[in-house]
């Protein structure tokens, strides 16, 4: 039995083993074509440098190894403007990772640089309405990403004014209609919610749930659960409001189900088991309430 145990133990070390090897020789290639690229670049072979940093750019996201894909960022950005789309996409990216890894100070202060840039090149190039269509649109996605962010550390009001900017370019620049508008129309009103104007909220996401009906958004069943939890605060009582919410639910449940989107699956099922827990505890208050009259 020990030395079966032993052998147990000795293949396990084995595999870590290899795993870290793997990891360690990926993020070796990532840094290895960054090299090449650079010395490409320094021998005139623009073509070719190209090639090896985009396949070092791959390689790091690959091993989702922050480190490289941040030295590699910096390769890619070396000749272009500060101000260039490309450098603020991928800052934008950068300051995503550092939000993700809680990162605060360095999060808001990419974003802060995205937002900054991007506003004064708008100001600074009004003329060139070409640029600033996709300019105006690379600004709404910063601001729907710092939103984000700040949702998730719950400045729920900061984030409700960054996905309302966000929202009016999207409409501006996309339409009503437009996929992307009718989700931050969506986000907008999760915010709201959060921060208690039920109603507001409600009729903001309904108004995203008709016009995503009309156009045959892929999305559809993201936006009814949202609706249905949404439908659900609105009244902490009512047999009617929680019959509709559980309709909303059921139809995105089926949706979502088509649609093969397991984590809207997962997200709608514990909207359902939330209006069944207030319901059971709903009856036993009302049972509470009338055995002690």
């Amino acid at each position: 039995l020990l030395t079966a145990v032993l052998c147990v133990c000795v293949c396990v070390c084995v595999c870590v083993c290899v795993c870290v090897c793997v990891c360690v020789r990926v993020c070796v290639r990532a840094c290895a074509r960054a090299r090449v690229s650079q010395l490409s670049v320094h021998r005139g072979q623009l073509q070719a440098a190209s090639g090896f940093l985009h396949q070092a750019v791959v390689l790091a996201h690959q091993t989702h190894n922050n480190q490289a894909i941040i030295y590699t960022y910096s390769l890619v950005t070396f000749d272009l403007s500060p101000d260039d789309n490309a450098v603020i996409e991928m800052s934008l990216k950068l300051a995503t990772i550092y939000a993700e890894q809680n990162k605060a100070e360095l999060a808001e202060h990419g974003f802060r640089f995205c937002m900054e840039s991007l506003e004064a090149k708008l100001e600074k190039h009004k003329e060139l309405l070409g640029e600033e269509k996709e300019t105006r649109l690379l600004l709404g996605l910063c601001l729907d990403s710092r939103a984000r962010y700040r949702a998730s550390t719950l400045h729920l009001k900061q984030a409700g004014q960054d996905y309302q900017d966000a929202l009016n370019i999207c409409r501006q620049e996309q339409g009503e209609t437009h996929p992307q508008t009718l989700v931050l129309m969506s986000d907008l009103a999760t915010i709201l919610d959060l921060q208690g104007h039920h109603d507001d909220a409600l009729a903001l996401v309904q108004q995203a749930v008709d016009l995503s009906r009309s156009v045959g958004h892929p999305d559809l069943h993201v936006l009814l659960g949202n609706m249905a939890g949404i439908l659900l605060h609105t009244g902490e009582r009512g047999s009617k409001i929680k019959a509709s919410s559980v309709r909303f639910y059921q139809e995105a449940l089926g949706l979502a189900r088509q649609a093969g989107d397991q984590e809207a699956v997962d997200r709608i099922q514990e909207g359902l088991k939330e209006v069944k827990k207030r319901r059971n505890q709903e009856r036993k208050e009302e049972e509470e309430a009338a055995a002690a009259q």
